[in-house]
């Protein structure tokens, strides 16, 4: 364990240079002014801390949702849409994703790690819960994660991201303010609704962090992560957040696919081997399925499940590429296509069927 002063290695070194508030600070004020054209509605408290509305009260949209991806990946990141090639019958948008600092970018910023709460007194009537995600994380330094990491930030200002219904109340916004120790006009909230065309964006563009958390949770070891590719495809909207979370972990867990460049080769094979969705007891069925079996009760499900559903792993130290997983669009396109359709029926093969997926695997 090293103090975030003591970077444990050079590359941790490297990192401490960076601050992922400074670099998502243009990435922020270009959000803001170019609110009318994403849909976005941008507001100030009356201490003057600046909201951002990219799914409550407003439609938003998903060039939204693609630069509050870059900028929950602290401006270390490339977030884009794509069109999917016909020869890739997955889905027609996907959403990529590219870092050259994977675990700063993904687990230093993107990652959701922060609970902040307020009580019914505190939120006219309501309970408030979100899980913080972004730049403003490494300010906070309030996650265990941080002292792995070695790393934390000291800028000026902050930018935080919530996943979640409704505006932050007052005393979630100074418990923020206080913990980052920011003056209120130097913090950006920017509010995403999941079933939101912008939430779904910046949950899909999770691919790679979500790749970066399942290796920490096994215990590889992150410095030897050094490159790091992601896409996943772009679900359609959902009607209400609860469909909406089924839909966006869908698409990671059986039609995201990561590419990792690490430093030996047996770590090579073993995230091919232990990275991949498939090698939890819950897969198989459609998330909002799972979810209702452990009566909505998130942490009964199985960990392992949380992760791409291929991983494709390059070793610097051999040059050969190990691969795990299987995509399945065929899960995907059952829960996403339209009953009316009368091409619903009729679904695109299963590419990974045709590509002896199985066999790859370490």
């Amino acid at each position: 364990m090293t103090s975030p002063n003591e970077p444990a290695d050079p590359s941790h070194a490297r990192s401490n240079t960076l601050s992922v508030n400074q670099l998502a600070e243009p990435l922020v004020a270009q959000l803001i002014a170019d609110a009318a054209r994403l849909r976005i509605d941008v507001s100030r408290t009356a201490s003057g801390t600046t909201m951002v509305d990219a799914g409550v009260a407003v439609r938003g949209s998903v060039a939204a949702g693609v630069q509050i991806a870059r900028i929950c990946m602290g401006g270390l990141g490339h977030v884009a849409p794509r069109v999917a090639l016909e020869r890739e019958p997955l889905w027609p948008t996907m959403i990529e994703v590219h870092t050259s600092t994977p675990v700063l970018a993904c687990l230093g910023s993107q990652y959701a790690g922060w609970s902040l709460s307020a009580s019914k007194e505190q939120n006219n009537g309501k309970k408030f819960f979100s899980l913080g995600s972004g730049p403003a994380r490494a300010l906070a330094f309030k996650e265990p994660l941080f002292d792995e990491l070695g790393y934390r930030d000291r800028h000026d200002a902050g930018v935080l991201v919530m996943e979640v219904h409704q505006l932050p109340p007052q005393a979630v916004i100074d418990k923020v303010l206080n913990d980052c120790g920011l003056a209120p006009e130097r913090l950006t909230i920017i509010v995403t609704p999941t079933q939101s065309l912008a939430g779904t964006v910046q949950v899909v563009a999770r691919v790679v962090e979500v790749a970066l958390h399942k290796a920490h949770v096994i215990g590889a070891p992150l410095d030897d992560i050094v490159e790091a590719s992601g896409i996943a495809p772009l679900p359609p909207p959902a009607p209400d957040a609860l469909a909406a979370m089924g839909r966006t972990n869908d698409a990671i867990l059986y039609g995201g696919r990561v590419h990792l460049t690490v430093t030996g080769d047996a770590l090579a094979r073993r995230l091919a081997a232990e990275l991949p969705s498939w090698n939890s007891r819950d897969y198989g069925r459609a998330f909002a399925d799972i979810f209702a079996s452990f009566n909505h009760d998130f942490y009964q499900i199985d960990p392992a499940l949380f992760a791409p559903a291929e991983a494709w792993i390059s070793s610097l130290e051999s040059g050969a590429t190990y691969y795990g997983g299987r995509l399945d669009d065929a899960l995907l396109h059952r829960q996403w296509d339209g009953a009316a359709d009368p091409l619903a029926s009729s679904a695109p093969p299963s590419a990974a069927a045709d590509s002896g997926d199985t066999a790859g695997t370490p």
